[in-house]
């Protein structure tokens, strides 16, 4: 048993119950939102239980597999995320909703290749940055990172503008963490702000509206500042305690779309009050912070990285997502992770922790290389 118990002591168990503690809140929340009492498994319940099912699944698979191997592979990986991403542009299976082509319908369910996307491009940066972090150290080297990641963040931008966000974070996140001079960067941040004006001009009429609606958070007659404000209320009224499981009157009213994806937030806070909203927080907390014990202690500069892009994932779409929900950030569409409703997604968030438990797995008993 000395084996079997030293493997088991190795795995991060804490990061390993948390999934399991956000798919029962996902589940129960889904439930309250698009069921009811004498019918509790609507149609995105099950597609939600059977998504968390195959995640667990992909999250073990992720686990025993040897990380390292994707180094030899992520040009692969690179041309795949493309031909993943224009996979929406295919007359028949591509699906246009709230504005966005992003999804792609099979017929028994639809998915969202950007979810997808992330999890590849991720390793593809991770792996492309290993190889040339002496290059990040001038100017020239941080432009090509930067010029190579693109082709993959722009496809999705234009095609799904919150996962284009996302990965944009994501990019520069990695390319920081590989080792790019705090100069260099605070000189790029710079050129973005002079270029905010020149990239609204481009966006589509549904994405400038949703910018207006954050610039004027008192103009009602804007759909995105209307949908704000029921949020708003929605969490102000749940109080400390909240009003109790499928008791929300902003819920029952329907007055917030997607309540089970984008502003399922609110809904919490409504149902579960200040103390609810305040615990899903301290989760999240909790699961950003495990992630990092697994960078502090990778030993090789690959996993490190991997494991510094899914926190960036993670952390962007936990603050961009709560964010917008109380006004503090443009609304883009972007789902909570793990609580949202959304198969994709859940898929893409297990393999990302499988992949995390992964490295923290194979690295505990090493010595670190890459310092």
């Amino acid at each position: 048993m000395g084996p079997v118990l030293e493997t088991i002591k190795r795995i991060d168990k804490i990061l390993l119950v948390l999934p399991i503690l956000f798919g029962l809140m996902s589940v129960f929340m889904i439930s309250s939102i698009t069921a009811s009492a004498d019918d509790p498994l609507s149609q995105k319940v099950v597609v939600q239980i059977a998504a968390y099912a195959v995640g667990f699944v992909f999250l073990a698979l992720c686990l025993i597999f040897d990380y390292k191997i994707l180094l030899r592979i992520d040009r692969i990986l690179y041309g795949l995320a493309i031909l993943v991403q224009c996979t929406v542009y295919i007359p028949g299976l591509g699906e246009e909703r709230y504005g966005s082509r992003a999804w792609v319908n099979l017929g028994i369910t639809t998915v969202q290749p950007s979810e997808l996307v992330k999890i590849i491009f991720v390793v593809v940066m991770a792996a492309w940055l290993t190889r040339h972090r002496e290059d990040l150290k001038t100017v020239k080297g941080f432009l090509i990172a930067f010029l190579y990641g693109i082709p993959i963040v722009g496809i999705v931008l234009i095609e799904d503008m919150g996962s284009g966000i996302v990965m944009a974070f994501m990019l520069i996140g990695l390319i920081f963490a590989a080792g790019l001079k705090t100069g260099i960067f605070l000189r790029f941040a710079a050129v973005l702000v002079v270029l905010v004006p020149v990239i609204y001009r481009f966006l589509d009429p549904y994405q400038k509206e949703r910018f207006s609606a954050f610039l004027h958070p008192d103009d009602l007659s804007i759909q995105a500042t209307y949908q704000v404000y029921q949020a708003k209320v929605a969490i102000g009224s749940g109080g400390l305690f909240g009003k109790g499981f499928r008791e929300g009157a902003i819920k029952v009213s329907n007055l917030l779309p997607v309540q089970e994806s984008d502003f399922i937030f609110p809904i919490i806070c409504e149902e579960f009050g200040l103390l609810g909203g305040l615990a899903v927080i301290v989760l999240y907390g909790v699961l950003l912070g495990r992630i990092w014990l697994t960078v502090a202690k990778a030993t090789e500069l690959f996993g490190a990285l991997i494991a510094v892009g899914y926190m960036c994932m993670f952390g962007v779409q936990i603050f961009e997502n709560i964010g917008m929900t109380m006004g503090l950030m443009p609304v883009t569409g972007i789902t909570l992770p793990f609580l949202s409703a959304g198969g994709s997604s859940v898929l893409a968030n297990m393999i990302a922790i499988g992949l995390i438990l992964g490295i923290k797995f194979r690295d505990s008993s090493r010595k670190i290389k890459y310092k």
